[in-house]
């Protein structure tokens, strides 16, 4: 019995497996089995694990499209709940200034002045110099005939950049919501003006000797140099002593002169003594002895034409009313000043003697003998430099060769100097140099205070114009906007309340000549009126945006 009951069936006590009830189960057939229930599980789990981080990326993606539609600005409650009321937007993005006083948008709020269009004499629109009304002031100025005058000299001396006469730019108002917005910008103004512009063509140059007023001075014949008088520096006058050379040739040719004379005064006595023996001897003795005279004379002027192209002074007049001793005497120390003979022996003194002069006013600029030195023609002994005048030679641009006329006022200043010289033009080269297309072109230049040196480079000036009282604006306060050269103008009404609207107005202008900070306005604006200077680039900016889409439709003529 206990055996029975330990090992009865558990189905008897009511209890069975998992798998007896599996395979238990109605409509399953003894020996049938089923898929596991793990793999199911672990899917479902993935998929509910996986729905948390799901949302939160939808949230992000819906909190960054709100921002975006809301410029990332939180609305108000009563925008939620829809109970705000609509606000209208008052400002012209165009023209970047509230739509109500956008004077570009609605003309009637500020009416233009009279278009007067193109000027083709001064190449503008709404010429001031023609008509000053279009000028921003208060009172309608006058235009003086000199700046009429000064314009039609600056177009006819140099062309200039050109305006475009289809521009319609100028029609074009810059506008400012108000007096902190332009200051916000960086723009500051300046009053147009006047001042003296010059207008020239620079070159690079060097000042030399006039050559006119150079002498190279050497001895004329071989010797050696027997005294030097002069040092470099020294100032001498027209004639004066500078040197002698011992020259035997000299010597010889004096001999020459004393020889031909003494036989011309032969020649003469034994014509003079056949004369009057006409009547008892031959008519060809007269004959030889009048022959023999004339030779005698050309021997003499032979000499003496020698000793004078030597630069010794001979009187032969004066010599043949002499005694053979005081012509020897007189030829001995020929062309020797005064105070050198007195310190010489005249009866033991060489004739050998060749003095050497300076030919023209001047100093001694270079000297290169010494007592004693064997010399020659072929050797320069001293150079004498009149520099009361100075050449100066500019290299100018072949392209500037119309614009240049003999007789100009030419300006130099030397390289590290503040002195500055002027002279005139006085010629112009016939040809250009054939590497740097240069021209040469030569100044004449006054040194009577001796400043000037040979030799000396430095930067110089052809004055075209010299205008004392131009209209100018500050260097840069101009702009090119694709076909025409323009200002801006601030309006006369600008500070004439709280309310009035800052505007200024684009203008176009023709430039002339840029000297320094000022650039010169042949015509555009006039004198008074008030352009926008520094950070007129603003400006320029804004001009450019207001036609960006339209595009200028004019052409450069």
């Amino acid at each position: 019995m206990n055996h029975s009951v330990i090992h009865a069936p558990e189905t008897s006590l009511g209890l069975s497996s998992p798998e007896s009830d599996v395979n238990n189960s109605p409509g399953k057939s003894p020996g049938t089995t089923t898929k596991p229930r793990g793999k199911i599980r672990r899917i479902v789990s993935l998929v509910l694990g996986g729905i948390g981080p799901t949302l939160v990326l939808i949230g992000f993606a819906a909190v960054f499209y709100f921002g975006h539609r809301n410029d990332w600005k939180i609305p108000k409650f009563a925008a939620l709940t829809g109970s705000a009321e609509a606000v209208r937007t008052d400002w012209c993005e165009e023209h970047s200034v509230p739509e109500s006083i956008c004077v570009q948008c609605d003309p009637t709020l500020m009416p233009k002045g009279p278009d007067y269009r193109w000027c083709p004499e001064h190449g503008v629109h709404n010429c001031p110099l023609h008509h000053p009304d279009v000028a921003q002031l208060k009172e309608t100025p006058t235009v003086l005939a000199s700046d009429l005058e000064r314009a039609a000299r600056a177009l006819a001396i140099a062309p200039r950049k050109e305006n475009n006469s289809a521009c319609a730019v100028y029609e074009t108002r810059i506008q400012f919501a108000s007096v902190e917005s332009v200051k916000q910008a960086g723009v500051d103004v300046e009053l147009v003006e006047r001042h003296p512009i010059v207008e020239s063509i620079s070159g690079s140059g060097e000042i030399v000797y006039d050559p006119t007023r150079l002498a190279s001075l050497a001895s004329r014949l071989p010797g050696s140099v027997w005294m030097v008088q002069k040092n470099v520096g020294d100032k001498v006058a027209k004639g004066e002593l500078l040197a002698v050379i011992d020259a035997p040739e000299v010597g010889n040719l004096k001999s020459n002169l004393l020889r031909s004379l003494a036989e011309e005064k032969l020649q003469q006595q034994n014509v003079s003594r056949l004369t009057q023996a006409r009547e008892v001897i031959a008519g060809s003795l007269i004959l030889d002895a009048e022959a023999a005279l004339a030779k005698a004379q050309a021997d003499v002027l032979n000499a003496e034409q020698s000793l004078r192209n030597l630069g010794l002074p001979v009187q032969v007049d004066s010599l043949r009313s002499m005694s053979d001793r005081q012509v020897l005497d007189s030829l001995r120390l020929l062309g020797i000043p005064d105070e050198i003979r007195s310190q010489l022996d005249s009866q033991t003194a060489t004739t050998n003697l060749l003095p050497i002069v300076s030919p023209i006013d001047g100093a001694i600029s270079k000297r290169t003998v010494a007592p004693g030195e064997v010399v020659d023609p072929t050797r320069i002994l001293f150079q004498v430099a009149d520099t009361r005048q100075m050449w100066l030679t500019l290299s100018v641009p072949l392209e500037s060769m119309d614009q240049l006329a003999v007789g100009q006022s030419v300006r130099f200043q030397a390289d590290g100097s503040r002195h500055e010289v002027q002279g005139q033009l006085d010629w112009i080269s016939t040809a250009a140099d054939k590497q740097t297309r240069m021209v040469q072109i030569r100044a004449v230049l006054p040194n009577s205070d001796g400043h000037l040196r040979s030799e000396t480079f430095g930067r110089g000036q052809v004055i075209l114009r010299n205008e004392p009282d131009a209209i100018v604006i500050p260097k840069g306060s101009s702009h090119w906007e694709g076909c025409c050269q323009v200002v801006f103008v601030r309006d006369k009404s600008y500070f004439d309340s709280p309310e009035s609207f800052k505007v200024f107005h684009v203008r176009s202008v023709r430039l002339g000549a840029t000297n320094g900070n000022y650039t010169e306005v042949i015509s555009g604006v006039l004198p008074g009126e008030v352009i926008a200077t520094v950070g007129s680039d603003v400006l320029r900016a804004q001009l450019l945006k207001n036609n960006l889409g339209a595009g200028c439709d004019c052409v450069a003529e």
